[in-house]
């Protein structure tokens, strides 16, 4: 293909297709932009990986255009239990109870080849998303574009441009290491035994988590979708993980949590546990996603999650800046943004780890004594999603209301007369939702004006009346009062949302919300005559 620096080929070349690459890939190819992805191995991986999502990864998933897909594809993950060393219960993840905040149940299992094959499925309808068969063997970039060199297996190179370059590579990420960016190190390595298996009889066990907080063999018990039944099994100090990993020691070990005779062994597999995070996730040209610049322990189950939210918040940052909506400073807000958020999560995901991986039995009796003492007085948190946290910096407006919240989505009536959820009847854009259309006249002729260059959607979201779409807005009838409470519980009238579904921030009064419009476009460093020059700042 002809390399033109001022014209590259392509607007995001993104290396790796897996599942973060891959729906990162969807993302950018739905928004129309020109995409090519450069992945090594031709088949999909055909063993899980990955078993839990949760409701913000299916919400992305949603947008993908695969919803209806994930609703035949998931089961509920109905919750945790953790066993002390007496095998009785010292610590409860509940289930969340419906009404749904983001229109999904909030944590659920599923079938890593069966996502995966869907996403390559979904990619394969753009004409204008390209995938690779070859490794990525070298880069450069200047100031216009990127240029990877990718070796096909017959030893033939090949050149491809881009405007932007994205490394979904996983953990021995080439582009990191192209890049010379190191990982900090955030003191979690532990070996562990992952086995996947098929049950012949599906309701012989539980459809519950169990941890098994055990000093002997510390383990896990995950139910997955169908018949998948999955065991991860911590080795113990001395043991040699190349040898744990034979199979007549897999069934030795599994033997120690079940009988087995009813399960067929799908996969086993030895990992090493880490918690990593890069030192920087984008230079100039090139950023970096999921793996490539972050490793969590799975003790939360937020591993695939966390590279999940890398790709939306980072996609439409990129089709605001290719498209000239947004000045190219906004792509420092990708690391500002997902940084802190990971390494929260990461941090939770260690004190799990440390719960259920404890080895001295004085300990573990002490921590069985202090978290069944939480459990009875009521100050343990059993909700998992409670432990994911919010947008604390970037692009939001810091000092409003709900600033850096996600966006609930409800169940809705459309114009049509069918009931969806609220996100298929929008675009992935920014929008400004309110529960009443008195609020929308508080927009001044300038944020008008620049809301509609935005291609920014106006949404009234109200408890009964028409679902209509009349003047640039569209006004539907919620099902279960879900964003009208959400609204009222923090005294807003209007709500900015980002088109990754956070919120910017909300206001309750006309000049509040002509000062977060102003403030928005303040942030993308976009220029419109439309708007003040001096935008109001918070």
């Amino acid at each position: 293909m002809a390399l033109s620096a001022a014209n590259p080929a392509y607007d995001v070349a993104i290396v790796g297709l897996g599942p973060v690459g891959a729906i990162f890939a969807n993302l950018l190819a739905k928004a129309g932009l020109r995409v090519a992805v450069v992945e090594r191995v031709a088949g999909i991986y055909d063993k899980p990986r990955a078993i839990t999502l949760d409701h913000e990864a299916l919400r992305v998933l949603q947008a993908i255009g695969l919803g209806d897909f994930m609703e035949q594809a998931i089961a509920p993950h109905n919750g945790s239990h953790y066993l002390g060393v007496d095998g009785e219960i010292i610590k409860i993840f509940d289930p969340m109870p419906p009404p749904f905040p983001l229109g999904w149940i909030p944590n659920v299992t599923f079938v890593q080849p069966d996502l995966e094959q869907a996403l390559r499925d979904k990619l394969g309808d753009y004409p204008h998303a390209d995938v690779y068969l070859a490794a990525a063997v070298a880069l450069r970039q200047d100031a216009d574009a990127v240029t990877l060199t990718a070796q096909r297996e017959s030893g033939e190179e090949f050149l491809i441009s881009a405007h932007y370059l994205v490394g979904c590579d996983g953990a021995n990420s080439f582009v990191r290491k192209q890049l010379g960016v190191g990982l900090d190190d955030l003191a979690f390595d532990e070996w562990w035994m992952v086995v996947d298996t098929l049950t012949s009889d599906p309701a012989r066990r539980p459809a519950k988590s169990f941890q098994y907080c055990w000093p002997s063999r510390p383990g896990t018990f995950v139910p997955g979708p169908r018949n998948l039944r999955r065991w991860e099994i911590k080795l113990l100090p001395g043991e040699d993980p190349e040898a744990a990993g034979a199979p007549d020691n897999v069934v030795k070990l599994l033997k120690g949590f079940t009988d087995i005779s009813d399960l067929t062994i799908w996969r086993s597999a030895v990992y090493r546990f880490h918690a990593l995070l890069g030192q920087r996730w984008r230079d100039r040209r090139v950023l970096l996603m999921g793996d490539a610049v972050h490793q969590t322990p799975p003790f939360l189950g937020q591993g695939l999650c966390a590279g999940i939210r890398d790709a939306v918040n980072l996609a439409w940052k990129l089709r605001l800046v290719l498209r000239g909506d947004a000045d190219e400073v906004l792509l420092d807000s990708y690391e500002i943004e997902r940084k802190p958020h990971v390494r929260a999560v990461v941090a939770s995901a260690k004190e799990f780890g440390k719960i259920i991986g404890e080895l001295d039995p004085v300990a573990a009796a002490a921590r069985d004594l202090r978290l069944r003492a939480e459990l009875k007085a009521g100050t343990a948190e059993t909700i998992r999603q409670k432990f994911i946290p919010d947008l604390v910096s970037g692009l939001i407006a810091r000092d409003a209301a709900l600033a850096g919240r996600l966006f609930v989505q409800p169940h809705v009536r459309a114009p049509d007369g069918q009931t969806c959820r609220l996100d298929d009847l929008l675009k992935p854009e920014f929008a400004i939702v309110t529960a009443a259309a008195e609020p929308m006249a508080w927009l001044s002729d300038a944020s008008r004006a620049a809301w509609r260059h935005l291609a920014g959607e106006r949404v009234v979201i109200t408890a009964s009346g028409e679902s209509t779409e009349a003047d640039g807005i569209l006004s539907v009838v919620e099902r279960d009062g879900l964003f009208a409470d959400w609204i009222r519980h923090h005294r807003a009238a209007a709500v900015i949302v980002r088109p990754d579904r956070y919120v910017f921030g909300a206001a309750d009064g006309a000049d509040e919300l002509n000062g977060l419009v102003a403030q928005l476009f303040e942030g993308l460093g976009a220029r419109h005559q439309s708007f003040p020059a001096t935008p109001v700042t918070s």
